[in-house]
């Protein structure tokens, strides 16, 4: 069974609901490791969990997830990403399939900015990038909320993170497990 690897930083547990709910989309398909960067896993600045960068290795498709900080991903994740430059140079996970989800402060709190950070991550592996083809503001159930086609753009309301963003969390997940079963 091919493997998906959901690769988050999450300091609140709000982008870890979201990690969830993209292995919820792909239960059943693929084969799911959910990988949660840890503050343990940065030592003097840099990511060392050879670990878990061996299941990114070995995954067919990958999701990036981080909260937006600033305009861009947290540092932990940023942390990974330059431990990934060796994986770069050999191209080790180029012809994966990649998507990415990302939860700020506020609806315009520059989430595009993550996304677009996680989409350049993945070209610059050579991977495949899986956006969301549901129109903003078009879906009956509240899909894609916020109208990103790059990947899941959230905020929380009232304290919460709206079902609608699940949903639309597990669609992602679904999307990208169809994707990657055609590369198959």
């Amino acid at each position: 069974m091919p493997l998906l690897a959901i690769v988050y930083f999450s300091i609140s547990g709000t982008t870890e609901k979201l990690a969830h709910a993209v292995a919820r989309g792909a239960a059943g398909k693929m084969e799911i490791a959910v990988c949660r960067i840890s503050g343990d896993d940065i030592v003097s600045g840099r990511f060392e969990n050879e670990s878990l960068l061996g299941t990114v290795d070995r995954a067919d498709a990958v999701a990036f997830g981080s909260p937006t900080y600033m305009g861009g991903p947290a540092a932990q994740f940023k942390a990974f990403a330059d431990a990934s430059s060796d994986r770069w140079s050999e191209q080790r996970w180029a012809n994966k399939f990649a998507a990415g989800f990302t939860t700020g402060a506020c609806a315009g709190g520059d989430q595009l900015h993550t996304l677009t950070y996680f989409s350049v991550l993945a070209a610059q592996h050579g991977m495949l990038w899986c956006g969301i083809d549901i129109p903003g503001g078009e879906d009956k159930g509240g899909r894609n909320r916020l109208g990103s086609q790059l990947g899941l753009a959230t905020h929380l309301v009232d304290g919460a993170l709206p079902q609608s963003d699940l949903c639309t969390a597990e669609y992602l997940g679904q999307r990208l497990t169809m994707l990657a079963g055609r590369n198959g």
